[in-house]
């Protein structure tokens, strides 16, 4: 099978070889993307750099203008991200600077965690810091609601072949308008929307290195906060999470990030939020299986299925959602 796509890729550094120095001869996936984007690296005799990395991102399907948009965003407000050298917007090229190969998911464990949770809340403060209305896509009623229609539709029907009663089709009605209730009370800031261990790098300079950050939006304060402790790819005690949002909401508040004074209200909307985006993620994952043929992402349900029903077991006017989302354990393929 030839790949039309890296042909033209590879023409397209041709032009850029003399320039920066590239070595083609090294061109190597670097790694894929849940979506339809694609990274290579390629080495380069540029003593600034030695390797570099090369984003493919078909157009009709990615376009680049919100990734070179939020890109800037992030880097003025001081952000590690990925340095644009080179672009083609019209085919979907992108040269970019080398954050680096370890992620924060391999680097994680009892004795770095501390620390480059620190270092993750700084940036994400400092993200937070420099948000303006009217600058990102809003994270609006429409936009909550449609990620939550992803977990009836994909996981439960499609994924589970489960059949809901109208009674359970009207307690997931009612549970998704209190979530979205609650996810648009909380005050706005600019939001990554996938802020975890697997798009945070570790960088000598600046840690973390920031990517994947095309999807920003302006929402909820605390949605960053959920997707980095209540991550789909590493779990941790609850004892330590509630630490690191303390940690977190202390230091926003310092500096006058818009957080309320009561840190169980922060907490209360942190686990809403989170459950918005558990019950969206186990939709996408169902989705990326049986619509795109992505099998990888089937281990992690069962963490985030845990983190979704610990969360609606805790309030009770979410606990017929509980209740349905109990009844899908058994139901669990593989």
């Amino acid at each position: 099978m030839t790949d039309a796509r890296l042909n033209t890729l590879r023409n397209w550094l041709e032009g850029l070889k003399p320039s920066w120095q590239l070595d083609l001869n090294t061109l190597a996936p670097a790694s894929a993307d849940a979506s339809f984007r694609r990274y290579f690296r390629v080495e380069t005799k540029n003593p600034d750099f030695g390797t570099l990395i090369v984003m493919d991102a078909p157009p009709q399907h990615e376009p680049l203008d919100a990734f070179i948009q939020v890109d800037l965003l992030l880097s003025e407000a001081g952000l590690n991200v990925p340095k644009i050298l080179e672009k083609n917007v019209g085919e979907g090229f992108l040269l970019l600077n080398d954050l680096g190969n370890e992620t924060y998911l391999s680097a994680l464990n009892d004795s770095t965690a501390d620390h480059l949770y620190q270092d993750a809340t700084k940036a994400l403060i400092k993200m937070q810091l420099a948000s303006k209305p009217d600058v990102l896509p809003n994270y609006d009623a429409a936009l909550l609601q449609r990620e939550l229609d992803l977990f009836p539709e994909w996981y439960l029907k499609k994924h589970l072949q489960i059949e809901l009663s109208k009674l359970q089709d009207a307690q997931i009605k009612q549970a998704f308008e209190l979530i979205i209730q609650n996810n648009l009370s909380q005050e706005k800031v600019y939001v990554h929307r996938d802020y975890h261990s697997r798009n945070l790098m570790v960088t000598e300079k600046n840690n973390p290195g920031v990517l994947d950050f095309q999807d920003a939006v302006y929402g909820p304060i605390t949605y960053d906060a959920s997707s980095l402790w209540r991550d789909a790819y590493i779990a941790w005690p609850e004892e330590k999470v509630i630490d690191w949002v303390i940690k977190f909401w202390e230091e926003g508040r310092k500096v006058g990030l818009p957080m309320p004074d009561d840190f169980g209200q922060f907490y209360r909307d942190f686990e809403w939020m989170g459950l918005q985006r558990h019950l969206k993620v186990l939709g996408i994952f169902a989705r990326l299986f049986h619509r795109d043929g992505k099998d990888g992402y089937l281990k992690d349900i069962p963490l985030v299925l845990q983190y979704a029903i610990a969360t609606a077991n805790r309030y009770i006017e979410l606990k017929p959602l509980a209740r349905i989302l109990e009844s899908t354990r058994t139901s669990q393929h593989g």
